[in-house]
Formats: C-alpha cells, structure tokens, sequence
C-alpha cells in the first residue's frame, strides 16, 4: 500500500498477475453472498407493489426516504416553473447538453430493411418504437439532471410517445429542481416522485396513478438494480449497472493533478467506485497518491470519494502500454481514459470498454454531460458484451417474411425435409398442402 499521509493510502501493484487478480476482486466487488438478503428485500418491495399499488408506493416512500409524496405526480407547470427559475448559466449549459445529446443520438436510428430473395421472395426487418418507456433518475448522494437528458433524448428520438419518469423525492417532498428543468426541456410530462424498488415495481406492474411501462431505463442503487433484474422478462431493461468505475491508461506525458482529478471524478460518486490506473511511468505511480491526499483536502464529498479511493482504487505499474491494454481489456471498464503520448493507436487496440476517451483534453466529465454519445455504460465487466443506451434500447424489430409461389415451390420440399427431421409432422404438412 502507498500511503500519503497516513489518514489515505491506496493499493499499488507492479506484479501483473497480483493486478490481475486485484482487477477481477474490484470487478466483482457487489456480487457475494450477501446480494441474498438483499434481493430477498426487494422481492418483499415488489410483492407490496404489485398486491397494493399506489399505498404501498406512498408507505414505502415514507418508510425509506421520510416523507409520503401525496400526490405521487409532480404537476407539468411544475416542471415549467422549475425550468424558468433555473440561472441563465444553468439553462445555457442544459441547452447545449441537450443539443449535443439529440444531435448524436439522432445518427443512431436504424432504418427498415427490405431484401429482395432468390424467387422473388420479400425479406425484411421494421423498427417501431415501444409505446410506453419508463426512465429512472437516481437521488439520494447527488442529483443527475444529466440522466434525464441521456435517458429521454434516446427515448423521443425513437418516437416513444409516452415518457413515464421516476425519481426520488427530496427532504422537502420533491426531486431536485434542476432534475425537474431537465425534465421539462427534454420534453418528459409525466414525473413521479418515487424512488428505488418501488419505482421499479410500479413501472413493472403498474398501479392506480402509475402505468406499466415497455421498457425502463436509468441507472439506480444496488436495490433499483436487483429490482431491474427482477422484473425482467415482464418488462424490457437497458441494462443491470453497477457502480461507475474508471480506468486511466497513463504514460510519461501525463499530468499527475489531471490523473489525480480524473480518478477522483469517478471515486467522488459512491463508497463502491473504482478509479484505477495502469501507468508505464513509475514516477507517476509515486506521485499520484500525494496528489490525490492533496485534492481530498476540502474536497465537499471526500469521506465518499477517499473511502472508493482506499477500497476499490488501484495503481499499477506496467512493463508497457501493450500490457496496459492486455489488463484494462481483461476488466472492460465502463469508461477507459487514455492519456498517452499517442493515443490513437491505443484506442484501436482496446477490445472492451463502455467508452473510450481518447487524449488529454479529454476528461470522462465531458462524456458525463454533453459530448453526445450515452452515458448510461456497461459496468463490472459487462463491456465485453454490451454497450451504451441508446435509440436501440426503445425500439422493438420485426421480420417481415412474403414468400410467393415460385418461392414457397422452390424451397419447400427442404422444408418439408428438416421439418420431419424434427418429427414435427403438421409443421411440414402446412408446407405440402400448398405444393403443387
């Protein structure tokens, strides 16, 4: 352990195989034994939900954040008065997170496929948005208005007509204002001041005052977590995120404060943030913990961020980039820096990340809230088969399939064939009765 001064200290490794290991411990830091007893909780919550609907959301609420949102909906002038009361600085920079965000993501609608077969056969795949998408925006350690944007702009771009929006309710009785201006600029009319399992279940299931939704979206706690994996299958899911995690790939050209505040910018999230950081310089590796100690002090959320940094922070050093690659592919980390020398060769070469941000003027904190692309990513590894929400994620496919004649002729007997391989006597029967 490097130790700088001695209320900080964070783990540092040069044998590859102990940062392997350490690597796959911090990937897998919130599955174990006890999800059991949570998930039993949250099951509990459901079941409450989906037997009592809107009492059971109005008790709970109580019961977890202290006060009962009666009514559950917040107003639509609400949300246009929380918008009109917002700094002109603070609705500058919503205009142009939203922009940039709608800009980018309008690029990712996928278009209807029709393909001509073989006999004249119609071949094909149509994209329709669902009907109803349910958002989650998180509260309880901090507000993300930034949620709102990347979870509804994907959401109106697919032409979902019917945006349904969760979130917590403050001490006060209501979400946070500037998340309620994100809502009202980003076109959500129906907001509901409920949070964690609860809200899930409500979106699940449905209730007196809040419908069932198609598909939910928006990152929560572990307890909105497991209640996304258990709903679903009624429901569509964006994904089950876990805490944010960040990688920083660093050689001699990187600036140790830039790293320190890159690092800090994940940790400062939750006690179960990872910040890690392989790095071909051990000079860095020595100077970076005093400069993380440096920046805690002051820091607003440091008990949060220094408590990450200590469980689930991690240097280490590398023989060379090619190495460093190898290891942050191994965790595909749900946002990857690369503050190297020459950073594009470095990016072609990664295989697993949620999102790359490439060089130094590149901070995570842009992706967070206005460079365009999702900032809803795959977390504990999940990057090596998933990615960003995004338009997709609210869109449902449909084959097309128009055999004619001269189709169903020239193919059928194989039908007919493989059907019957299968003892499925009425499945080539349907076929020979159209044979001529």
């Amino acid at each position: 352990m490097v130790a700088s001064p001695a209320t900080f200290s964070i783990t540092c490794l040069r044998d590859r195989g102990q940062a392997a290991e350490r690597l796959a411990a911090i990937a897998e830091r919130t599955s174990g034994g006890r999800l059991t007893e949570e998930m039993a909780r949250v099951d509990a919550i459901l079941e409450q939900v989906r037997s009592y609907g809107d009492q059971a959301l109005l008790a709970l609420t109580e019961k977890f954040d202290g006060v009962r949102p009666d009514p559950l909906r917040i107003p639509p002038e609400r949300l246009a008065e929380a918008w009109a009361s917002c700094p002109a600085p603070l609705q500058q920079a919503l205009e142009l997170a939203h922009g940039r965000i709608l800009a980018f993501h309008q690029h990712q609608r996928p278009q209807d496929l029709a393909v001509t077969g073989p006999h004249g056969e119609l071949l094909g795949r149509r994209w329709r948005p669902v009907e109803l998408a349910g958002l989650y925006v998180p509260g309880g350690r901090a507000s993300y208005p930034s949620t709102v944007l990347m979870n509804a702009v994907p959401a109106k771009v697919a032409g979902v007509a019917r945006l349904v929006m969760v979130t917590p309710p403050g001490p006060s009785g209501e979400p946070n204002a500037t998340v309620l201006a994100a809502a009202h600029l980003a076109g959500v009319e129906e907001v509901y001041r409920v949070g964690g399992a609860q809200a899930i279940g409500a979106l699940a299931y449905g209730t007196e005052t809040i419908p069932r939704v198609d598909v939910i979206s928006g990152p929560g706690n572990l307890y909105v977590t497991l209640a996304k994996k258990a709903v679903y299958g009624r429901v569509a899911i964006d994904s089950l995120a876990g805490p944010s995690e960040v990688l920083v790939i660093a050689d001699h050209t990187a600036q140790v404060d830039q790293v320190a505040a890159d690092l800090m910018a994940q940790a400062e999230h939750d006690p179960l943030a990872a910040a890690i950081l392989l790095t071909t310089s051990p000079q860095l590796a020595e100077q970076l913990p005093a400069a993380l100690a440096a920046q805690l002090e002051g820091h607003p959320r440091a008990e949060i961020t220094r408590q990450a940094l200590q469980d689930w922070g991690l240097i280490v050093v590398c023989a060379d980039l090619e190495e460093a690659a190898s290891l942050s592919d191994c965790f595909a980390p749900e946002h990857l820096e690369l503050l190297v020398e020459d950073p594009e060769p470095l990016a072609d070469r990664i295989h697993n990340a949620g999102a790359i941000f490439i060089g130094p003027h590149t901070p995570e904190a842009v992706g967070d809230y206005l460079a365009g692309p999702n900032h809803t990513l795959p977390t504990s590894g999940t990057a090596r088969f998933a990615g960003a929400l995004c338009v997709e994620t609210f869109l449902r496919h449909t084959s097309l399939i128009r055999f004619n004649q001269a189709a169903l002729q020239a193919t059928g007997q194989a039908v007919i064939t493989l059907a019957e391989s299968e003892g499925l006597h009425s499945h080539a029967e349907s076929v020979r009765r159209r044979l001529t």
